[in-house]
């Protein structure tokens, strides 16, 4: 169970990295007015990487029942 979670926590760290380098990507690219497309594209990933960070972040939560 522990090397599940060992897994889950370095996927989660790399996507966060990823998301944090996409920020800063389209803030880069809005800033110099280029192609909407771009960066539609850009935050749709980003987007679907917050999703999957929080898909993560609840298996590493363990079930409470009240």
């Amino acid at each position: 169970m522990d090397l599940d979670n060992e897994a889950i926590k370095q996927k989660l760290a790399a996507l966060v990295s990823e998301h944090r380098d996409l920020d800063a990507l389209v803030a880069h690219v809005a800033d110099s007015a280029t192609d909407q497309l771009q960066i539609q594209r850009l935050k749709k990933r980003k987007l679907a990487l917050k999703d999957m960070i929080a898909r993560l972040e609840s298996l590493l939560l363990p079930d409470i029942i009240a």
